[in-house]
């Protein structure tokens, strides 16, 4: 049993916790060893790490809908994915508790002090704080501060041995990778047989820490600082579900397993799980901090990617490569029209377009250069309109919001269609509505004899 805890914890990388990541460290302006900021970095092909051109003036973001449900650092997150031109959706998918009132975390810190442990393991920065802060409230700070100074103190990752340090006491020692799975190796290779460990928990116990340990002979304290519950209001993780649903999201973000779970619990108790499982299954991009972050949506089948580094810079570097790279782009009428969430870059150049357009659009590039007809861009507008001048107005709003009218044509009494690039003996002042040499279901190029064919134009 204790080996295959053990192998759960090999995957551990401390990005499950948002606390995990270096309290100097700012994110909107996080740099490699080579002194660059993350997202700056150039290919040999002279494109960015976001697949921004160097000539190009749009963020690599620009046109993109991204949700954070992250709780903690969601300003500083939000703050570096609008720098990159994303819009953010933000809803807290929990919350957390402290325990300062907590008879369990009362009755643990009892225990360490009235038989103290022989090794101590400070998982992280904040919880370790609020143990110290809440030892003090109840008046068993000084007896608490006595016993760590005399045991076994090892300090997950830096911030947990700053937090250390902070509280006037040093660390034994603090693993280079911040990992809880080399802390367990340290444990299990001095060996823990009839050993006293006390372990701050940090929200939930790490999965397989305590199992392995417990298996391995050691009696475990552990130290429950905080929890993790439901947010408070509802109603901003609610609307993020809702905009899910409708396809206002491009992508999803999460910085711990726990909010995952939170946003599918509250997706079930909704109602709503089977759509919410599709929807991230097969039409928005999941973007997890690290691989125990992900494990929750793994299970449900939900394919997810992480950055090689468990920090949100790099998180948001992902993002700026994977969001423009699953983008579709089309050559309509001799221009460059990519299509991302809720605007379209024609020639390089962001152009905003409203729900209605993007719809149309949207159906119109599913088979670029075929006639749609009114009555199927109709089905596709939002708001189940079945008035067909609902089409041309909309149609009309989109020519606008491009910017290039002659994008669409219209094919009279057809329908519409994305302009097919002009071919090089097409005159330039061919008429760019005159309806093409195509018919419903015909791809373009295919002449359809007899009364009512149309025309090339």
């Amino acid at each position: 049993m204790a080996g295959s805890r053990i192998g759960i914890i090999g995957q551990q990388r401390d990005e499950s916790r948002e606390d995990h990541m270096h309290e100097d460290e700012r994110y909107g302006n996080e740099r490699d060893e080579g002194g660059r900021r993350y997202g700056d970095e150039r290919r040999g092909d002279g494109q960015d790490e976001g697949g921004r051109r160097g000539d190009e003036r749009y963020e690599p973001l620009v046109g993109f809908t991204v949700g954070v449900t992250a709780a903690r650092r969601a300003e500083e997150f939000g703050a570096l994915l609008e720098r990159r031109g994303a819009r953010v959706l933000h809803a807290p998918a929990l919350r957390t508790v402290p325990l300062a009132d907590d008879t369990e975390l009362l009755a643990a810190t009892r225990a360490v002090v009235e038989s103290a442990p022989d090794t101590v393991v400070a998982t992280t920065a904040v919880g370790f704080r609020g143990w110290i802060e809440a030892a003090g409230d109840w008046g068993l700070g000084d007896q608490l501060a006595e016993v760590l100074r005399g045991v076994e103190l090892l300090a997950r990752g830096p911030k947990a041995k700053g937090a250390v340090r902070a509280a006037g006491l040093t660390e034994t020692w603090s693993p280079a990778s911040e990992s809880m799975a080399e802390v367990l190796d340290r444990l299990l290779a001095e060996g823990v047989a009839g050993r006293r460990i006390a372990v701050q928990l940090h929200g939930e116990p790490a999965p397989g820490f305590v199992e392995a340990l417990r298996g391995a002979g050691a009696e475990v304290v552990a130290v429950p600082v905080y929890r993790w519950e439901d947010p408070e209001d509802l109603a901003p993780l609610d609307r993020l579900i809702d905009t899910t649903l409708a396809g206002g999201l491009d992508a999803l973000t999460f910085t711990s397993a726990p909010a995952a779970v939170s946003l599918l619990r509250r997706a079930e108790k909704r109602g709503l799980l089977p759509e919410i499982l599709d929807a991230l299954r097969d039409d928005v991009l999941v973007a997890c901090v690290g691989p125990v972050t992900a494990l929750p949506l793994r299970e449900r089948g939900i394919d997810t990617v992480q950055p090689e580094r468990f920090r949100l810079a790099p998180l948001v570097q992902l993002l700026c490569r994977e969001l423009p790279a699953g983008t579709r782009v089309l050559t309509v009428a001799g221009h460059r029209v990519e299509i991302r969430g809720h605007a379209v870059l024609v020639d390089g150049a962001p152009r905003p377009v409203p729900p209605a357009g993007m719809a149309l659009l949207r159906a119109l590039a599913r088979r670029p250069g075929w006639v749609v007809s009114r009555a199927d861009l109709l089905r596709a507008l939002p708001g189940g309109s079945t008035d067909e001048h609902a089409v041309e107005t909309a149609v009309a709003r989109l020519r606008t919001a491009l910017g290039v009218p002659h994008l669409i044509r219209t094919v009279v009494k057809r329908g519409y269609q994305l302009a097919p690039d002009t071919p090089p003996d097409t005159p330039p002042d061919t008429p760019p509505d005159t309806p093409p040499d195509t018919s419903p279901g015909t791809p373009p190029g295919t002449r359809e004899d007899g009364p009512g064919a149309a025309s090339i134009g």
